[in-house]
């Protein structure tokens, strides 16, 4: 009987800071639109997240991804903007400024006038929309169905029970269809 020798553990090593930024900037950008920060904050509180993340990089285990470590300290910042930021400075945000500011990223820039036009109502309209969700929903609704994480990456990302997960879904899914019901009913009113 031959014995099988384990091959040696190879550790991987963690990013560098400046990989990570790269590779994660544009969304943690995206993400806090989405999340509620206001369009005049979101660069300061994507700064916090980075901050926070070059503080922490060190501790990052590898026991999960990159993009759900990054993404859940974006989410615990963004928390933490809207308990104290969002009142001390500007209030809550203004739904067409964080579409406009969500537009902002360098591709969009190359694409025609129309197309910078429609994309940027259709974003302004998806802020409108995600406002009108429950913080715990919209924070759900937005991994699964924008950043397509999957519910054991949410369940991870926001510490929540698989199932709670899939309850918050059900429930942001039918608020969003709603709200998208809602905003098609006044669309058709306004043409007539």
């Amino acid at each position: 009987m031959r014995v099988r020798a384990h091959a040696p553990m190879i550790a991987i090593s963690a990013p560098s800071f400046e990989e990570v930024y790269d590779e994660y900037a544009r969304f943690v950008w995206r993400a806090l639109v989405r999340l509620g920060v206001s369009s005049s904050d979101v660069e300061d509180v994507v700064q916090d997240v980075f901050i926070v993340i070059h503080r922490r990089l060190g501790e990052f285990r590898q026991e999960s991804t990159l993009r759900t470590w990054v993404y859940g300290i974006a989410v615990y910042v963004a928390r933490n903007y809207r308990r104290t930021g969002a009142r001390r400075n500007h209030g809550p945000s203004t739904p067409g400024a964080d579409g406009e500011q969500a537009e902002r990223l360098p591709e969009a820039a190359e694409r025609a006038p129309d197309a910078l036009l429609a994309r940027a109502q259709a974003a302004k309209l998806l802020i409108e929309l995600l406002e009108d969700l429950e913080q715990d929903s919209r924070e759900v609704f937005v991994l699964a169905e924008l950043e397509e994480m999957t519910a054991a990456e949410i369940a991870e990302v926001l510490t929540l029970n698989p199932n709670t997960v899939s309850s918050r879904l059900r429930i942001a899914r039918r608020a969003f269809d709603q709200a998208v019901r809602r905003h098609r009913a006044r669309d058709q009113w306004r043409i007539r």
